[in-house]
């Protein structure tokens, strides 16, 4: 069955297995796990619409800049212009670039055969694969992905991600992403490497560099001229200044554990967690100075139940606790986090946050939420979009 010829933009559908996501101005992308992307109308954050639907098959991952999409497919890394959402189109495809781990056709759950495309004929080969903790961040039964958030530039101080000194305008990614774009290029992290694409023209991507990492590469953070990128061993810190050529700086181990990263100023804030796909026995909050980047220390370790993903809007960090919901912490005493805990929600299984400063997003288990964080001691419910909500 020809795989390449099959993404283009389709008639909206509800929710079923949702993964990553992205808000780009008024328009919100959310992954469903290996079939595509649906678009919603996110003008009224209050009454969210579904508008289209974009079949990618084997996507799991998405990045924004300008009006151009990245997105995996199966091997491929795809381009689509989405000037117009309701009719977003392919103009650039590099293919078989994705050969190990979670791109290698969307691993998302251990022991799931999965599809890859032969570029000699375009059809299905499958293959086992084994994965790491970010590719079953939910248990396996519910088939998890993972998030990705974007967004306009202007709600953003925390991540270089959210300015582009070639002038074009990318989101903000969430503490899961494996995407992250910084000048013009695109970054793309595997199982244990890191790939470079050039977009000067951003809608014809071209490869450009593979640098070996370390294993269990899960997750990547850029932040000014760095890149921080979480694996099940450690955090790994790269000198991205010069960004044809990422350079490593350091790394801070850490017991075999999931490991999302956001950074602000001279804290890393990592989360490490068991659960079925992530080996070890930590369940925890690290705060690790990196003002030396070449040799981060760790500053204190707070005990968690299950913390997943994380969003930093000083002195305000949201953290995903899975089944035990949303937590909120002060963080402005680095140490005495525990004894600053502002609110506890229960009742989602939270996987991955993002804060664009008055309004926060949160996906988990049962579908995508909105608040209105504009006093994060008061934090309201705006909107859900549950799993399975009728078009």
């Amino acid at each position: 069955m020809e795989i390449r010829t099959q993404v283009k933009a389709e008639t909206a559908r509800e929710m079923d297995r949702p993964g990553k996501i992205y808000v780009k101005g008024s328009y919100l992308f959310i992954n469903e796990i290996k079939k595509g992307i649906h678009v919603l109308d996110n003008s009224d954050p209050a009454n969210p619409k579904f508008v289209s639907f974009i079949n990618i098959p084997g996507n799991g991952d998405i990045a924004v800049r300008d009006q151009t999409l990245y997105a995996d497919s199966f091997s491929d890394l795809v381009a689509l212009d989405i000037s117009d959402p309701v009719n977003a189109k392919e103009t650039g495809r590099v293919k078989n670039v994705f050969k190990n781990g979670s791109f290698d056709g969307g691993s998302w759950s251990l022991n799931e055969t999965v599809g890859a495309i032969n570029d000699s004929d375009a059809r299905f080969v499958t293959e086992t694969v084994t994965t790491n903790c970010e590719d079953t961040p939910f248990p396996i039964s519910w088939w998890g992905g993972g998030w990705f958030f974007l967004a306009d530039m202007a709600s953003f101080s925390s991540s270089s991600a959210a300015s582009s000194s070639s002038g074009g305008t990318n989101g903000q990614a969430g503490s899961m992403a494996r995407f992250a774009l910084h000048q013009n290029f695109l970054y793309a992290v595997g199982q244990n490497n890191l790939q470079l694409f050039t977009i000067d023209n951003p809608a014809q991507p071209q490869q450009s560099a593979t640098i070996s990492v370390g294993w269990g590469i899960e997750t990547i953070f850029p932040y000014q001229n760095k890149l921080f990128i979480g694996s099940t061993t450690g955090m790994y810190i790269y000198d991205n200044s010069n960004p044809a050529e990422p350079k490593q700086l350091s790394v801070f181990r850490h017991g075999r554990a999931c490991d999302p990263v956001v950074v602000h100023n001279d804290v890393a804030y990592v989360t490490l967690r068991t659960g079925n796909a992530c080996a070890g026995a930590q369940n925890q909050l690290d705060l690790i100075d990196v003002s030396n980047a070449s040799s981060p220390q760790l500053i204190k370790s707070y005990q968690m139940q299950n913390p997943h993903g994380l969003s930093i809007d000083f002195p305000t960090l949201y953290l995903c606790e899975g089944e035990y919901g949303l937590k909120l912490f002060d963080v402005k005493d680095k140490f005495a986090v525990d004894k600053n805990q502002i609110a506890h929600f229960k009742g989602m299984d939270a996987y991955d946050v993002i804060s664009l400063g008055k309004t926060l997003l949160l996906i988990g288990k049962d579908g995508f939420y909105q608040y209105d964080a504009s006093n994060p001691n008061d934090l309201k419910q705006i909107s859900k979009i549950p799993v399975g909500k009728s078009i």
